[in-house]
């Protein structure tokens, strides 16, 4: 099969306005280089639809996507749903598999089964919340103590490092982007490896930009909503520096103009930092399957509930 050439990197948001886009950035691959090609905003979410959709004309040849938003949920959250959810929520979901070797021939039902039940019993992302905020209240017997924000196996696949957990729905509101882009990436009918199989020449992954920047500058923080600092100022820069030399695990160099990395260095809110980043994470996906890896750098095996974050 034939890889795209059109890598993204998507730093996604649940509900895009012109304060808050979603942040897009474009790019191609050759060698072990990652060129950026322009980094968009989008203001809407039907904006997004528009861009993905399979008769969409900009993505006609393809492309591979990497996404900050969780494709999947804590397993024991989905369980609980399984077994004794509310409502309609049972019968929606009571032939989704448990763990990952329980249907490993056809994950996608899994994946898509879960979003349209949750989008069916939910309505909308404010449902969600309700939906997850009763079982933080009521369902004390079926999760540890202390367990309200489970989170998944690949949210801390990586030491010294953990995603937010999906059920985070206030402050960084992770479960709400997984309510509202997970649903969008199937109805486009995307390829989700390892947990769906869509059209040949669209494909998307997981991506955390966190990785990256975590193991490159640890615990210094470079963005924030509210806080614009020198500090943060000079950890974007340093940030930047190691993409373009190239200093990351990923055995990729960043290659950007002047303007570009002047771009990126003065987004105080880190957005099209964070786009770029999974920009990186999506080329290196590119990159292994050009290698051989028939599962584009992921496991061989996926929790197809869970979902994992490529380079985890």
């Amino acid at each position: 099969m034939l890889r795209p050439t059109t890598l993204l990197g998507l730093d996604f948001s649940c509900a895009p306005s012109k304060r808050k886009p979603l942040t897009l950035a474009w790019g191609r691959r050759a060698g072990q280089v990652i060129r950026l090609d322009r980094v968009d905003e989008l203001t809407t979410l039907a904006a997004l639809e528009t861009l993905i959709a399979p008769a969409a004309t900009e993505l006609a040849d393809g492309f591979v996507m990497g996404c900050d938003l969780p494709f999947g949920l804590p397993s024991p959250f989905v369980a609980a749903l399984r077994e004794h959810g509310p409502g309609d929520l049972p019968g929606l979901l009571h032939d989704l598999p448990s763990t990952a070797t329980d249907m490993p021939a056809n994950t996608a039902f899994a994946a898509d089964r879960l979003i349209q039940s949750l989008h069916q019993h939910c309505g909308n992302r404010a449902g969600f919340q309700h939906l997850i905020d009763n079982w933080g209240q009521t369902w004390q017997a079926e999760r540890p103590a202390g367990s309200k924000l489970l989170h998944r196996v690949t949210d801390r696949a990586v030491p010294g490092l953990s995603s937010t957990s999906p059920l985070q729905t206030r402050y960084v509101p992770v479960g709400k982007m997984y309510f509202e882009g997970m649903a969008r990436l199937v109805q486009a009918n995307l390829t989700l490896p390892g947990l769906r199989q869509g059209r040949h020449d669209a494909i998307a992954f997981e991506a955390y930009p966190g990785l990256l920047a975590g193991e490159l500058l640890g615990k210094r923080s470079y963005k924030s909503e509210t806080d614009a600092t020198q500090e943060r100022l000079i950890a974007r820069m340093d940030l930047v520096d190691a993409l373009e030399q190239g200093r990351t695990r990923l055995g990729l160099r960043l290659k950007l103009s002047p303007a570009q990395r002047d771009q990126l260095v003065a987004d105080p809110k880190g957005d099209r930092l964070d786009a770029v980043l999974c920009l990186m994470q999506a080329g290196w996906a590119h990159w292994q399957h050009e290698q051989g890896s028939p599962t584009w750098g992921l496991p061989a095996q996926i929790d197809p509930v869970e979902g994992w974050i490529l380079t985890a």
